[in-house]
């Protein structure tokens, strides 16, 4: 089997690519390296380094005798997106548009979609399954869920199956140390966790301490990577065997509060992180947590002891120790 996974040179790519090389499966990784890096690259694989607006590029990937793809190349940043829609819009809307012009041009039948928990919007209760209704509230969100439109549509009128798996948040670091490269300009709280106890930072800022929450923070569902990473080799396996398209939640069910991760931190790492209360950020829900039951019945995935939070605050200090 041959994979083309699209933004394998970035975060959760260079995840991806790991695990399906450890799977046996032949990747070949199409990437700008706009939030990649070439630290992240594996021996085993081959790497084009191009930009999915370039279609002649793309097609030529596409071209190379390939059975599925892993889409995970859209920008990500929901502050910025509500900024600059227009290239959120260009990128992550005509890009995937394009994915899907190149794979019905060279027969490949098979996508998985890096998706997201913005696509819901405010829960309007937890935990969240594929059935909650549809409201983002970022113009991110609307390109992920707009996207999956897009996939409905090819799937009933080109027959191309897809999974779209929608992440809760995305933690940690590969264990056995093989993934290196950092998140350039991380908006995520483990990241700047992590830049505060380096000294990169001098504080973070919580925002918001009245929730109606057990500290009056935010409570989120923080899953590791590598086991978002085995969700995408379960998903192509799926799909390879014949399997119809599918919305899946990714998530662990276990809820964390900010404030918690903080004071984790600080037990772990032996050190005090300085962190300031700030104002609550529009568009925060107090809680937002996944209901993973249908990953476990479509996927037979669920989320591991890789996702406890020690291993999450562990695994992603060994890289930022090290910087």
């Amino acid at each position: 089997m041959h994979v083309l996974v699209i933004g394998g040179a970035g975060y959760i790519g260079s995840h991806v690519v790991k695990a399906l090389l450890k799977n046996n499966i032949q990747v070949s990784v199409y990437d700008n390296l706009s939030t990649g890096n070439r630290i992240n690259y594996f021996p085993k694989a081959s790497y084009i380094e191009e930009d999915i607006l370039d279609i002649p590029q793309l097609e030529k990937a596409m071209s190379n005798h390939v059975d599925a793809v892993i889409h995970l190349a859209a920008k990500k940043a929901v502050g910025e997106s509500m900024e600059k829609p227009e290239i959120y819009a260009l990128n992550n809307t005509c890009g995937a548009i394009n994915i899907l012009n190149a794979m019905v041009k060279y027969g490949v039948k098979n996508l998985i979609f890096s998706s997201s928990a913005a696509v819901y919007g405010i829960p309007e209760y937890v935990p969240m399954d594929e059935k909650h209704p549809i409201k983002p509230i970022s113009f991110y969100g609307f390109t992920k869920s707009d996207m999956e439109k897009y996939f409905a549509w090819y799937d009933q009128l080109k027959g191309i199956k897809y999974v779209s798996l929608r992440y809760f948040n995305a933690v940690g670091y590969d264990e056995d140390g093989d993934v290196k490269g950092l998140d350039k300009n991380p908006q995520n709280l483990l990241p700047i966790l992590m830049e505060t106890a380096v000294g990169k930072r001098n504080k973070m800022f919580i925002f918001g301490k009245d929730y109606e929450t057990r500290d009056g923070t935010c409570i989120r569902d923080y899953i590791h990577v590598s086991d978002l990473a085995d969700a995408h080799v379960k998903a192509v396996n799926y799909l390879q065997q014949g399997g119809e398209s599918q919305l899946i939640n990714l998530g662990t069910e276990v809820g964390i509060s900010v404030l918690e991760m903080v004071k984790r931190c600080e037990e772990l790492l032996h050190r005090k992180i300085n962190f300031d209360f700030a104002p609550r950020r529009p568009g925060d829900p107090p809680v937002l947590l996944a209901s993973a039951k249908k990953a476990k019945d479509i996927l037979n995935w669920k989320a591991s002891q890789a996702s406890h939070i020690d291993n999450i605050i562990l695994s992603t200090w060994n890289v930022y120790n090290l910087k």
